[in-house]
């Protein structure tokens, strides 16, 4: 099935898949509540009020795979994103991102191989696979949360931004500005 026809559930229920966030660039991101990471809402927030009007559509995946840093409800997950950060940018029920239970996005778009950008100087990766929480290959996996994927209108993925870079990266921004 091609990425754009895969269905996931907003926070409020409904049915939708990517087709139906016309655009003609995605930033889908992993996103989790009580993360040392979690302040890249704020940077999610300012590049959908940056591009939106251009074509870009942020999606946020509530996810609580990682040291479970995403405890609450879908109402309690929306609330405090809107509270704390002022996201209006489409999030979506909780789902999986890692493991058997994975959800058939995740899976599509790690299915491209697509090999993360990083942080130049970074010591993220190394942490992670020091605490065994990375093993093996760097495509077949989301890291942690905040991952971030670059999807193009067809929904093919143009770029994979390691969790510790921000949406307000340059990398990110260059990438964006590229395919709009």
């Amino acid at each position: 099935m091609n990425t754009l026809e895969i269905e996931f559930e907003t926070n409020s229920g409904e049915k939708k898949s990517l087709k139906d966030y016309p655009g003609k660039t995605y930033l889908i991101v992993n996103t989790a509540s009580r993360c040392g990471l979690t302040p890249h809402y704020k940077g999610l927030q300012e590049v959908h009020e940056k591009y939106e009007g251009q074509g870009l559509v942020v999606l946020g995946f509530p996810a609580n795979d990682f040291l479970e840093q995403e405890p609450g409800t879908d109402s309690e997950i929306q609330e405090f994103c809107q509270v704390n950060f002022g996201v209006n940018f489409p999030l979506m029920k909780k789902i999986t991102v890692k493991g058997d239970e994975m959800h058939p996005l995740y899976k599509s778009i790690l299915s491209q191989g697509k090999e993360p950008v990083k942080k130049e100087g970074s010591d993220f990766e190394e942490k992670l696979r020091g605490h065994g929480l990375i093993k093996g290959d760097n495509t077949d996996q989301i890291h942690w949360n905040f991952e971030k994927f670059l999807l193009n209108e067809n929904g093919e993925v143009i770029e994979r931004f390691f969790p510790d870079v921000e949406a307000t990266d340059p990398l990110v921004l260059k990438a964006i500005e590229k395919n709009l």
